[in-house]
């Protein structure tokens, strides 16, 4: 392995020209497809082998041109203090609402709540239900100008307006500005890290290219695998953050490469073989945890997941390819000032802070690990409560119309008026539809904390109905939840009693439904995404040891990086420092993303740290000076990219929209926890306790695994000088104390 990617690096560097050129006409050639390419379909978000989901497409097939996921609009009236809905002016007003929208274009329908009965006891509040023939994305602006105009004449009768469902929702944009942010932080990590404005810009620039070449590739490929415009967020993200981080590696080692003495070609082909080496275990470890998401059976997970993969597979071949044929163009650029006035200067010095913190570790490993541990299990003390939901407008700021029309029904119809269960009857096995249909809606609606039932509605063959139940709690409580389990508990006796069967869907019953095939499926995924990755690591470290610490080190910051969510957005600990207006379950998608996410990020700061401790090692380092020389040359770069890594997804907190919030802020945490407190502490301090043993593998499996060299013991025979690093002798001492 090091010797090919030695040889790739060093044609890279001596073809850069064309290599360049070739990157620059791919990403032209991606670019031209996306921009020729049809529009991808819309396919929805389907969610199989959960029973909302069957109700959906029972809905769709016994009632052909009634959209059951067509968009919605909820318009809420509030009339004055001391006033009624009912009054002569205020229900002209609403009337008049309702008879414009219902004329507008798209409109499959629009409900008069006074004819509805949809006013609230205290005549008080009043809405009106507008339906659409096509999904919230097809819309026109033509059919949502129609709604704002007529909302904005009953505003200017003195009523108060608002808007719920998803017609005029805005959805949370997850780029721009909180990509700027990231982008200028990183910059500002690399020039730090590098001194030197060509290596700090170098990694941006090949980031940015590869992060170019995926959103392209993912936008010409839409029409063909139904991808969404969604698809790309993770992909940017995290091709943006591998991209940055794995170029700042190679040109982190070339500088080393070129302090020891070495002609550039040279040293841009060591780089490849080396650092180039752990980018492509680094890599394939996070296409392991991306790719592992269609385990879930969520076919959005499974989309988002293989596409994010390739974005990272795009960052790996940069690194490998274009950074050295880069570097070819800039090969003194990117050195250090020091090192361009012609003084010799090693990068990563005896003395640096990586190496005074690694014998710092050395002297203390036992207390340092019980610190780390005890640490990390009291921040993940409350994921024992996690509750996983589907936060809605409940969880909007209050300046949106969504949240303001979400409060205002809760006050006037009750708390569960904003959750209500849609229950599908398929009466076609009954000798009288209706009359078993009549009975399921008596027999649901006579259920403890269901507050009422809206009269059965009918298809054209009249052996299907739908009916609504209103839970007497919020859509996003315990209770609303047991609620659904019970109504579904009852289905045996009913199907016994009436010959007919019913299904329980709705946006409340989708979210319980996904939160607990999600749940299901956290084990299994997390078995596969380990197991695999176990399997990689032990291949690269050729070490029993090393794997299961690495496992058992991210289990450790993934619990305690739950924890801290659990604690802001659940618990409300701190919520107010980061804007959150309102807590309640964590987002179900959450833990899914958080695991497979910072898994594939820590076993890159695993990969990249440890990958130069067995190099040492295997070069003739005992495992003390193997931990501090490993620190000595990898710890600044690993916290430089951890520091990019929280840079990106901490621009991510700052957005209006709860759920973005919590996602940038579960991942930053979980990569401070990781790369500060697990990589930097317990690794080191596990490593010290077991001396020789962290190393130990089975002959019988030694002979089994195929032999690698990602420690570039193949390239020590064409390049001594840069294979064995500069004794250092006070991390002799350390480690014979170890």
């Amino acid at each position: 392995m090091a010797a090919f990617l030695f040889s790739l690096g060093r044609l890279a560097f001596r073809r850069r020209w064309g290599v360049t050129l070739l990157w620059v006409a791919v990403l032209a050639a991606v670019g031209f497809g996306a921009a020729k390419a049809p529009a991808a379909p819309d396919t929805g978000d389907s969610m199989p082998g959960i029973e909302s989901q069957r109700a959906f497409d029972l809905m769709d097939q016994r009632f052909p041109g009634a959209k059951a996921d067509g968009a919605s609009a909820r318009i809420v009236f509030v009339a004055p203090d001391g006033q009624q809905v009912t009054t002569a002016d205020n229900r002209a007003a609403v009337e008049k609402v309702v008879h414009e929208v219902a004329d507008g274009p798209q409109v499959a329908g629009a409900v008069n709540p006074f004819r509805a009965r949809a006013v609230s006891k205290d005549a008080g509040t009043a809405y009106a239900t507008v339906t659409y023939k096509v999904k919230a994305d097809d819309l026109t602006d033509a059919s949502k100008k129609t709604l704002e105009d007529a909302v904005r004449q009953a505003r200017d009768a003195g009523l108060t307006v608002e808007v719920g469902g998803s017609a005029l929702a805005t959805r949370p944009a997850a780029g721009g500005a909180a990509e700027g942010i990231g982008i200028a932080i990183a910059a500002v990590v690399l020039l730090i890290t590098f001194g030197s404005l060509a290596a700090a810009g170098l990694p941006l620039l090949t980031a940015v290219v590869g992060v170019g070449i995926s959103i392209a590739s993912i936008m010409a490929l839409a029409g063909a695998f139904g991808l969404s415009g969604t698809t790309g967020t993770l992909a940017s993200m995290l091709g943006l953050a591998v991209g940055i981080d794995y170029a700042m590696f190679v040109v982190s080692r070339y500088r080393e490469e070129r302090g020891r003495g070495h002609e550039p070609q040279e040293a841009a082909g060591l780089a490849a073989g080396t650092a180039g080496s752990a980018v492509v275990f680094a890599g394939l470890t996070v296409v392991i945890a991306l790719a592992g998401l269609s385990v879930v059976g969520i076919p959005m997970l499974t989309k988002m997941g293989l596409a994010a993969a390739g974005a990272v597979v795009v960052g790996v071949l940069i690194a490998l390819t274009l950074v050295p044929a880069l570097l070819g163009f800039l090969p003194r650029a990117v050195l250090s000032r020091s090192a361009r006035r012609g003084a010799k200067v090693e990068e990563g010095g005896e003395h640096n802070g990586g190496s005074r913190w690694a014998r710092f570790v050395l002297r203390r490993p036992l207390p340092v690990l019980l610190a780390a541990v005890a640490g990390l299990g009291v921040i993940a003390v409350p994921v024992t409560g996690l509750q996983l939901g589907m936060p809605g407008d409940e969880a909007k700021p209050t300046s949106t119309t969504e949240r303001r029309a979400y409060d205002a029904l809760a006050e006037g119809f009750g708390p569960g008026f904003n959750g209500p269960l849609t229950i599908v009857v398929d009466a076609k096995g009954a000798d009288v539809p209706k009359a078993a249909a009549a009975t399921i809606v008596e027999r649901i609606g006579a259920t403890n904390d269901v507050v009422s039932v809206s009269p059965p509605r009918f298809n054209a063959a009249g052996d299907t109905a739908v009916f609504s139940a209103t839970p007497a709690t919020a859509p996003t409580d315990e209770k609303t939840k047991d609620l659904v389990r019970t109504i579904r508990a009852e289905r045996p006796a009913l199907e016994s009693a009436t010959h007919a069967t019913f299904e329980v869907t709705g946006t409340t019953a989708v979210n319980i439904d996904v939160a607990q095939k999600v749940q299901d499926a956290l084990v299994p995924y997390l078995a596969v995404v380990v197991g695999l990755a176990f399997l990689l690591l032990l291949v690269v470290f050729r070490s029993l040891l090393v794997p299961l610490k690495a496992a058992a080190g991210f289990l450790l910051s993934v619990l305690a990086a739950f924890g801290a969510v659990v604690a802001v957005f659940q618990w409300g600990w701190g919520a107010d420092l980061l804007g959150v207006e309102q807590t309640g379950p964590i987002m179900s998608l959450m833990p899914i993303f958080l695991v497979g996410i910072v898994f594939g990020l820590a076993m890159d700061y695993e990969v990249f740290l440890v990958t130069r401790m067995r190099e040492a090692y295997v070069h003739g380092d005992r495992p003390g000076q193997a931990i501090v020389t490993g620190f000595r040359h990898s710890a600044r770069v690993v916290v430089a990219a951890a520091l990019i890594m929280m840079a990106v997804f901490s621009g991510f907190v700052g957005s209006a929209e709860s759920m973005v919030k919590m996602i940038g802020f579960g991942l930053a945490t979980a990569v401070l926890l990781d790369a500060f407190v697990v990589r930097m502490a317990l690794v080191p301090a596990v490593l010290a306790l077991l001396g020789d043993r962290a190393w130990w593998l089975p002959r019988r499996l030694d002979k089994v695994l195929p032999n690698l060299d990602v420690e570039g013991e193949a390239l020590s025979r064409r390049s001594p000088v840069a294979a064995v690093p500069a004794p250092d002798t006070t991390s002799e001492r350390e480690s014979a104390r170890v």
